[in-house]
């Protein structure tokens, strides 16, 4: 249980770095931001898997309607909430944070901003589950748009 809440805080700080895209364009829709403090709510004991995940599908709501990042970082806040209730979604976590910042790049960097998120996410990755993610992130890496790789 404890690798469990670990991971859904490293999805959450995923989810979070990204999360500027989202406010920037929606600065009075607080269901993203509510998603990344309930998971942390979760991890700490102090939030109920049910709740946890309900708050993460509203901030999948918050996304449908939007294009490019703002959508994507709803979506990674969506997906780290989710974690609480099925450990993997922190890869839809980490890989929405990457499409967002992907997303708001000019189209001659985006290559590069990809990279650089993907490895400012693998420099917050606990250390112990770092060789978890990492093979997870290798094995799962085709349904995540293939955004872990080179």
């Amino acid at each position: 249980m404890a690798d469990h809440r670990l991971l859904a805080l490293w999805a959450a700080t995923c989810a979070e770095h990204a999360l500027v895209l989202f406010e920037e364009a929606h600065p009075a829709d607080g269901r993203p931001r509510a998603a990344i403090e309930t998971t942390r709510a979760w991890a700490r004991g102090e939030a109920t898997m049910m709740a946890t995940r309900m708050i993460g599908g509203h901030a999948m709501g918050a996304a449908r309607a939007l294009r490019g990042a703002p959508r994507f970082a709803a979506y990674a806040a969506g997906q780290a909430a989710c974690v609480a209730h099925v450990p993997e979604h922190d890869l839809g976590a980490a890989a929405y944070a990457i499409k967002a910042a992907t997303a708001a790049a000019p189209p001659t960097r985006e290559r590069d901003v990809g990279r650089a998120e993907r490895d400012w996410q693998h420099q917050h990755i606990p250390e112990h589950l770092r060789a978890l993610v990492l093979e997870d992130q290798s094995r799962r890496n085709s349904i995540c748009w293939s955004v872990f790789n080179d």
